[in-house]
């Protein structure tokens, strides 16, 4: 390894990031444009589900009713049509998810202790909406009709009953169930694959393109050293672009890093390298940049966005992408950074992941230098 040529490729890399402007807006605007969107935009959470409700009964039951419904934090009553023809329409207009129907003498059958059913239709275009609202308004039914039945055994002076299983639920790692809490490690992870291995993945196939590469071929020149040169700058641009996600997180957004910070460094450290032996590897075997650079988005970002756990479950996928998602790098730091955010574990409890992602990153890298001593490094 020699540090003089290293240098001197580093040197090289770096005069052409700062003036290629296409780069640098890869490398820095598009990271901060995916912190924005995802933090603010993304959000698994389901509130102030809108609600439209036909009250044909207008007693004082029903009124309180809805105004209990109208005060939960995850309801919002935006409408009163006189029938369920106009609550529908509302539905079908995407202005509400929800409608409540009371129907004429639904009090009167209650104070006469029958049973009085209330309807509730529900847009289940959007399927995740759609259950989690289903829970959240069978919850509020279920809550209505407990306060119902103990009024009804006071009334006819019966002791009370006690519910043979209390649950009291206490929610740790994510207290207020806000989804921005895991979606910021997640956007790490996306921001770090964006300039290590789509960015790298042109570096060199560029110099091909360029007819540069013939003149560094015969240059004495070791394929380690070219290959940290060509790496060094996209370091500490990805270095640069974690902490900076990991600032806006924190004063954007609230997410802060609950476990040590210095694990999440070396934790990207060994993540960013993973990125950029995925990317040169890609770059020097394709050399073509069009080519390059559909094939880093194609086994770089799309895993990573899709196979990693951050959105979507893999646990409910089928079994052959459950198998392929344990080649996903990002699966594995994404649950690095989930246990410090969130879980504040030490590495005794994260080693595996690291040790898989060091593994990777040996790999690839090993890859890599094997490809370019074959072109003649």
């Amino acid at each position: 390894m020699n540090f003089t040529n290293i240098k001197a490729i580093a040197r090289k890399e770096y005069y052409h990031l700062i003036r290629d402007f296409r780069s640098l807006y890869l490398a820095f605007i598009i990271p901060l444009f995916l912190i924005l969107m995802f933090g603010y935009a993304l959000s698994l959470d389901v509130k102030d589900i809108k609600v439209a409700v036909v009250d044909q009964d207008k007693t004082d039951m029903s009124r309180d009713l809805i105004d209990r419904l109208d005060a939960s934090i995850y309801f919002d009553v935006i409408a009163y049509p006189s029938d369920s023809a106009g609550a529908i329409e509302f539905i079908d207009r995407e202005k509400a998810i929800l409608a409540l129907i009371i129907p004429p003498g639904w009090t009167s059958d209650i104070r006469a202790d029958r049973q009085s059913p209330v309807q509730l239709i529900i847009d289940g275009s959007d399927s995740n909406s759609a259950g989690i609202s289903s829970g959240y308004i069978s919850a509020f039914i279920q809550d209505y009709n407990r306060e119902l039945m103990v009024d009804f055994i006071n009334r006819k002076g019966i002791q009370e009953m006690k519910m043979p299983v209390d649950a009291r639920i206490r929610i740790w790692f994510n207290e207020d169930m806000e989804s921005r809490n895991f979606i910021v490690p997640g956007i790490i992870a996306l921001i770090i694959m964006i300039v290590g291995a789509i960015l790298t993945s042109l570096v060199i196939a560029r110099e091909y393109e360029n007819g540069t590469m013939e003149t560094i071929l015969s240059l004495p020149v070791s394929a380690g050293d070219f290959f940290i040169g060509k790496a060094l700058p996209y370091f500490f641009i990805g270095i640069v672009d974690t902490l900076i996600a990991v600032l806006m997180g924190q004063a954007l957004l609230g997410v802060v890093i609950k476990g040590s910070f210095w694990l999440m460094v070396l934790a990207s450290t060994v993540y960013i390298w993973t990125a950029l032996g995925l990317g040169l590897l890609i770059s020097v075997t394709v050399k073509s940049q069009l080519i390059a650079n559909q094939m880093a988005i194609m086994l770089s970002y799309l895993p990573s966005l899709l196979l990693s756990d951050f959105v979507f479950p893999v646990d409910n996928m089928p079994l052959i992408l459950r198998v392929i998602s344990y080649i996903v790098p990002a699966r594995y730091f994404i649950d690095i950074l989930n246990g410090l955010y969130l879980r504040n574990l030490g590495f005794g409890y994260l080693w595996f992941d690291y040790l898989v992602l060091l593994i990777m990153c040996i790999i690839l890298a090993n890859l890599a230098f094997r490809k370019l001593r074959k072109e003649g490094l």
